[in-house]
């Protein structure tokens, strides 16, 4: 009979038999060690079944006190959402409440084949397929073009509307972060002045405005912009001391640099690839160290925090708490780094969503 042992830990457990062709190292999930001879005989597929009937045997569970799935006690949970839930995720999508509409989204870490039971999957709004010549095109199912959904522990409305590249103008993980930044800007005890690059449609801004911060908004895109500011009026923020900047990032930074102008906290979002508003090209392999590196010359004396978020593979969280750690070392403070994720409904496991690294003054 095959024999199948079970471990939290990376090391073989003592108490496994030689003769186990399998044993699992769950870390919540996804990080998992197969014996290479159950591989090589059964291949992926086998191994997701029978991860699949571990659950359903409640040998895989989450957590019966807080619900989340055990192992990602260190991932940053963006778990306080009201309007925002993902409902289940399988076959390389996932099944998503944004209010009161339901939308289905490709997602490349859902490479497990679960079944689809949740009613959602048949009753979706929207659904983003994707192209084998790559991109794709949504299909849409009694959804409005533009509708809002609000962020309730920091009181913060957005204005939400699908557009190319699957997105829908938030991105729900960041909550984790605007709240461990936000509560560093309240508890400043001072003026706060805090440069947010690569800022979208304005979620870190708002939320940097909301506790009682001075934002500069910087992005290429005048329509992210224009987006960003209608949020900021939906969430009663129109009048907040916000600068917006329509400018590449990296060179926004040099001019600041140049006209003596610092900042207490900076937030950074950079995509894997860009293009500024004058076709400036932005790979974050080769631009995101020197641009930390500028960024660490606009700091002021007595700084409050330093944010990188991050989408690209190559950069683990243990890359990002390096760069900080570089450029960081004569302001002392405190270096942390994980992936951030959001909490699944059907499954309880936490869906890893990027990393971000952080800095913060002692």
């Amino acid at each position: 009979p095959e024999i199948f042992c079970i471990t939290t830990k990376y090391e073989k457990p003592t108490w496994a038999p030689d003769g186990a062709l399998l044993y699992v190292c769950l870390y919540g999930w996804l990080q998992i060690d197969f014996n290479p001879r159950f591989l090589q005989t059964h291949g992926i597929r086998k191994i997701f079944q029978f991860l699949r009937i571990c659950r359903e045997w409640s040998i895989i569970e989450p957590d019966t006190q807080t619900g989340k799935q055990k192992g990602t006690e260190a991932m940053w949970s963006a778990d306080k959402w009201n309007d925002y839930e993902i409902l289940d995720t399988s076959k390389g999508e996932k099944l998503e409440r944004w209010g009161e509409f339901i939308l289905v989204r490709p997602d490349p870490q859902v490479i497990w084949d679960t079944p689809r039971r949740h009613v959602g999957w048949k009753k979706k709004n929207g659904h983003y397929h994707r192209s084998s010549r790559g991109g794709g095109q949504w299909e849409f199912f009694n959804l409005p073009e533009q509708w809002s959904i609000c962020y309730q522990p920091l009181k913060l409305t957005f204005n939400l509307k699908p557009f190319s590249f699957k997105h829908t103008g938030l991105f729900p993980e960041q909550a984790v972060n605007w709240d461990w930044f936000s509560e560093k800007i309240k508890k400043a005890g001072r003026p706060v002045k805090v440069l947010n690059l690569f800022a979208y449609t304005g979620g870190a801004t708002l939320a940097a405005a909301a506790a009682g911060a001075q934002v500069t908004h910087v992005d290429a895109s005048r329509g992210m912009v224009t987006w960003a500011r209608e949020n900021a009026r939906s969430s009663g923020l129109g009048e907040a001391p916000i600068r917006w900047i329509v400018d590449d990032c990296v060179k926004f930074v040099e001019r600041e640099i140049r006209r003596g102008n610092h900042y207490d906290g900076i937030i950074m979002d950079p995509p894997s690839y860009g293009r500024g508003p004058k076709g400036e090209i932005w790979k974050i392999e080769d631009a995101i160290y020197p641009l930390v590196v500028l960024c660490g010359k606009l700091l002021s004396k007595d700084p409050l925090f330093f944010l990188i978020n991050s989408y690209t593979t190559g950069l683990a969280p243990s890359v990002l708490s390096y760069m900080l750690g570089l450029v960081m070392r004569l302001h002392g403070g405190t270096i942390a780094a994980e992936e951030v994720g959001l909490p699944v409904s059907e499954s309880g496991l936490i869906l890893p969503c990027g990393a971000s690294g952080r800095w913060e003054s002692r």
